[in-house]
């Protein structure tokens, strides 16, 4: 009997796991040729690696670049299609930098140096919502792609970042809400109904 209650409680811990996780994954801008001004495949080069990817919520953008001949700053649509920026615009200026896709929706990014964008330096994303890992278990990363928690996302043109969206890596702890900690409290609430029910 010790068993079977043994096993029922594993068995229920495992499946709300499997309900509720979603994993981010750390996306390296670019792969191995990184954030650069002149990309190899030209001003296309960022949109075409992208277009080989699904973003999901929570995931992370990696820009790996040279410190001081880059920068990554998160700008509207129509700056995004004008290149229309400049050294004023708010951006992270040290790599690698790290961007959280925070929410749904359209994400635009350029390098606020001169003539970058221009070259090719700026990058379209579609983020689509998380949802739950498959029932067979998490499917290993595609190239260029790790597994990681969510970081913190950069502000945009000047907004001050929220206090749930640090602009320093590791400032905040995962949310209350978040897929970890509902998977603790739901495994906690399980094991707790499955003592008094046995």
């Amino acid at each position: 009997m010790s068993q079977l209650k043994n096993m029922s409680i594993l068995l229920l811990i495992a499946f709300a796991a499997t309900i509720l996780n979603t994993e981010a994954v750390d996306h390296i801008v670019g792969g191995s040729t990184g954030w650069t001004a002149t990309p190899p495949g030209g001003a296309s080069f960022y949109s075409d690696w992208a277009s080989n990817i699904t973003f999901k919520e929570n995931d992370v953008l990696v820009f790996n670049f040279v410190t001081g001949a880059h920068t990554v700053a998160e700008i509207s649509k129509a700056n995004f299609d004008n290149c229309n920026v400049n050294q004023n615009t708010q951006a992270i200026t040290t790599s690698p930098a790290r961007v959280t896709l925070n929410k749904t929706g359209d994400f635009y990014f350029t390098c606020t140096f001169q003539g970058h964008c221009d070259n090719g330096q700026k990058l379209s994303v579609k983020v689509s919502a998380s949802s739950p890992a498959p029932a067979q278990g998490p499917s290993p990363p595609s190239s260029g792609t790790t597994p990681t928690p969510p970081s913190p996302t950069p502000p945009i043109n000047g907004d001050s970042p929220s206090p749930s969206s640090p602009t320093q890596p590791g400032a905040t702890p995962p949310s209350p809400g978040s897929a970890t900690s509902l998977v603790a409290t739901l495994s906690i609430f399980i094991v707790v109904v499955a003592n008094v029910m046995f």
